[in-house]
């Protein structure tokens, strides 16, 4: 039935409505922060302390929602389910939370589905012969036993990738248990160096944490630049990160220890960095929140 012209004005002012409408917002991502449970002395791995921190500094953006879980791998991990991307900050080795009680094939399941996967700190470090072929595919490398080291030192981030996680992101040192010769996927397939930096000769000299060293091979290998965070984008759609700082509590302090983090956390969900990268505010109250009860 043909429309009258009054109809046709009517319908034609409706579309022309409709078409001047602002696009509606993208349904949040989603991000689930896993802090390890307590280790180590007062202002070091403060894993409940600093996925909280991070959490608040997330909080005014609209592309993700966070959950956080605190402790340790959660009793009831269906809120895995549904997550876009997963941090974990806690204790690595044999006791990482992603691979204790036969986790890798849930977890691996969870990366086959496309879903991003940060790791920071200790917990870029697995046991060679468990986990580790697991860990380089989904966040493009990890830390090897006395193959990577762990010094404490102040590398010098001058020069940044163009790649959304560095969004904002300006030069900065600070004084963190930095890994470094990390074991990468061959030929550093896929893999984006984020910060990197070239240890001195006394750094590589050590000691090192544990063990103390020094390593011929870590010597050796003198002048060269290393990796302290780095990205991937993995063929079954998912994003990984890899980021080696993370054991001085303090640090978060810094906007641009702590941008580069909360822009790698959003990367790995697929929601967007903003142009100048996320902003965030921290007071000393902010860091001296949440800590865990320990002993000297």
């Amino acid at each position: 039935m043909a429309l009258s012209r009054r109809e046709f004005l009517a319908a034609s002012a409706a579309v022309a409505a409709a078409s001047n409408l602002p696009a509606a917002e993208p349904k949040p991502k989603k991000l689930v922060l896993m802090a390890g449970t307590p280790s180590h002395g007062p202002g070091a791995h403060e894993f409940n302390a600093g996925v909280k921190l991070l959490a608040k500094c997330l909080e005014p953006v609209k592309a993700v929602t966070v959950e956080v879980l605190l402790n340790g791998y959660p009793k009831d991990d269906s809120v895995l389910d549904t997550a876009d991307g997963i941090l974990c900050f806690a204790d690595g080795g044999g006791g990482h939370p992603l691979i204790r009680e036969q986790r890798l094939d849930r977890i691996g399941k969870l990366m086959a589905k496309g879903v991003g996967l940060m790791c920071a700190h200790f917990a870029v470090e697995v046991p060679k012969d468990i986990g580790a072929n697991e860990l380089r595919e989904w966040i493009g490398g990890c830390y090897e036993h006395q193959f990577s080291c762990n010094p404490m030192w102040s590398p010098e981030f001058k020069e940044f990738p163009k790649h959304p996680i560095t969004r904002g992101v300006q030069p900065f040192s600070i004084r963190d248990e930095w890994y470094f010769n990390m074991r990468f996927r061959k030929d550093m397939k896929a893999v984006t160096p984020i910060l990197t930096a070239v240890p001195s000769d006394a750094v590589r000299n050590g000691p090192y944490v544990y063990p103390k060293g020094p390593y011929k091979h870590i010597q050796e290998a003198k002048g060269r630049a290393e990796d302290m965070m780095w990205a991937v984008e993995r063929a079954d759609g998912g994003r990984g990160v890899g980021f080696t700082g993370g054991h001085v509590h303090d640090n978060w302090g810094n906007s641009d220890f702590r941008k580069v983090v909360l822009n790698a956390l959003l990367w790995i969900c697929k929601a967007e960095v903003p142009d100048g990268g996320v902003k965030s505010e921290m007071t000393q109250d902010d860091l001296k929140a949440n800590l865990d009860p320990k002993k000297k």
